[in-house]
């Protein structure tokens, strides 16, 4: 017979759950909007320039490959969120890492390549999933409410 043990840690606060829940449905849905629609429109333009058959393509495979990332890093925190309702340990560091990278994708394309608006693709998925993971208390320490 199994029996479940109280969890030690205290439920994840909601607002770090609810930023993090909106920021993995933007990370799925964009991900089918990167690969779905993003491509065939780069596709169309980079075609109208006579690019050689073999960079289109070495291109689609590394657009389908972030589309692909993008689902599974929305998955991972959709699984994370899961996991936190059980007590396990904290979700702060991965939250972190994945909407920091986020966050400085965003900032290192626009100081690299100029503003644009696109960006929000990335910077609001990004800065939610960072926030969320700032409002959780680091492991050890009293949860911020």
């Amino acid at each position: 017979m199994h029996v479940r043990v109280p969890s030690i840690r205290p439920p994840m606060p909601r607002l770090p759950r609810a930023l993090a829940l909106v920021a993995a449905v933007i990370l799925v849905l964009s991900s089918g909007a990167h690969s779905l629609m993003g491509w065939p429109a780069l596709r169309t333009q980079l075609t109208a320039t006579s690019a050689p058959a073999a960079l289109v393509d070495g291109l689609a495979m590394g657009w389908h490959f972030a589309g692909m990332t993008m689902l599974v890093l929305g998955v991972l925190v959709l699984w994370l969120l899961a996991i936190s309702r059980s007590g396990a340990p904290s979700i702060r560091l991965p939250l972190l890492v994945i909407g920091g990278a986020y966050v400085l994708f965003a900032i290192g394309c626009a100081l690299l390549l100029g503003w644009d608006p696109f960006l929000f693709t990335f910077l609001v998925p990004g800065v939610l999933l960072a926030v969320a993971g700032l409002l959780l208390a680091p492991r050890g320490t009293a949860s911020p409410r």
